[in-house]
C-alpha cells in the first residue's frame, strides 16, 4: 500500500511541474509580444531582374583608361574592407584564408595563387579568362556565381559599377602597379555612336536643314571635273560643286 502511494507522489509531482512549465510559457508569451524583425541579420543582396523579367542587358564594360585615373581608391579600400576582408587577405606574403590573398591579384594568372585549393570551376574558368584583366574582374565582381558557375566563392557581388570600378582601383595599387592602365578608348567612351549605322570618321552627319546631297561619284580616268587638283583659284568652281 506504501508503494502504491509513493508512485501515487511521484506521478503527482511530475504532473504538476509539467503544469508549472506549460503556465509559465503561456504566461511569458501573453507578456512577451514577439515580432519579427524588420531586416534579416543577414541581408544576401539579389541582382536585379532586367525590365520586363527578360534575361539582365549586356553589362557596359569601362574605359579603363579614362575610369582608373580618376577612381576614387580610398572608397574601394572602403568596399574591401567591408564586403571582402571576412573572406580574403590582400596583405604582401600574407595568408589565404576562405578565398585566396588577393595581393597582386589584378592582372594575375587566373586560379594560380599558391597553396589555395581552387574548385573545379575556377580552373575552368580560367580557359576562358587566363588572367584578372580589367574586364575579366569586372564582369566576376558584380557576380561571383553567374560568372563562374560552380565557384565556391558565395559572396553576392558588387552591383554598383562605380563602387566595382573603385574597388578594382584599389586592388591595383596593392600589388599590380605594374599591371599597366589601358590607353583611353573612345569606342567605350559614355555616349559613344554604336557600331552599325556610325558616321564615317571622315565626315560628321548632316546638320538640322542641311541638304542631303549625296557625294558625287569618282570622276572616270581622263574625264574632266571642276575641282582644281592644285593651286589657281576655286572660285568658279566652288560654286557649281556641293560643300561636305
Amino acid at each position: 500500500m506504501s508503494g502504491d502511494l509513493q508512485v501515487n507522489k511521484i506521478l503527482g509531482a511530475v504532473l504538476a511541474t509539467g503544469l508549472v512549465i506549460m503556465g509559465v510559457k503561456l504566461g511569458a508569451e501573453a507578456i512577451y509580444k514577439r515580432e519579427a524583425p524588420e531586416k534579416p541579420g543577414y541581408a544576401i543582396e539579389v541582382a536585379e531582374a532586367a525590365a520586363g523579367g527578360g534575361a539582365a542587358a549586356a553589362e557596359v564594360l569601362p574605359d579603363w583608361g579614362t575610369v582608373i585615373p580618376k577612381a576614387d581608391i580610398a572608397a574601394g579600400e572602403k568596399t574591401f574592407q567591408t564586403k571582402c576582408t571576412s573572406c580574403h587577405n590582400n596583405a604582401n606574403g600574407g595568408p589565404n584564408a576562405t578565398g585566396p590573398n588577393l595581393w597582386g591579384v589584378v592582372g594575375r594568372p587566373t586560379a594560380s595563387h599558391g597553396g589555395f585549393a581552387y574548385s573545379d570551376a575556377m580552373k575552368a574558368h580560367a580557359t576562358d579568362a587566363p588572367n584578372w584583366s580589367w574586364d575579366a574582374l569586372f564582369h566576376f565582381l558584380g557576380a561571383p556565381q553567374k560568372v563562374v558557375k560552380g565557384t565556391k566563392m558565395t559572396f553576392a557581388g558588387v552591383k554598383k559599377p562605380e563602387e566595382r570600378i573603385n574597388l578594382i582601383a584599389y586592388l591595383h595599387s596593392q600589388g599590380s602597379t605594374g599591371y599597366a592602365v589601358p590607353a583611353p578608348d573612345p569606342s567605350r567612351a559614355p555616349g559613344a555612336a554604336p557600331a552599325a549605322g556610325a558616321v564615317p570618321a571622315s565626315g560628321a552627319a548632316p546638320a538640322a536643314g542641311a541638304p542631303t546631297t549625296e557625294t558625287p561619284a569618282k570622276p572616270a580616268s581622263g574625264t574632266k571635273t571642276d575641282t582644281p587638283l592644285s593651286g589657281g583659284s576655286a572660285a568658279s568652281s566652288s560654286a557649281a560643286a556641293p560643300k561636305h
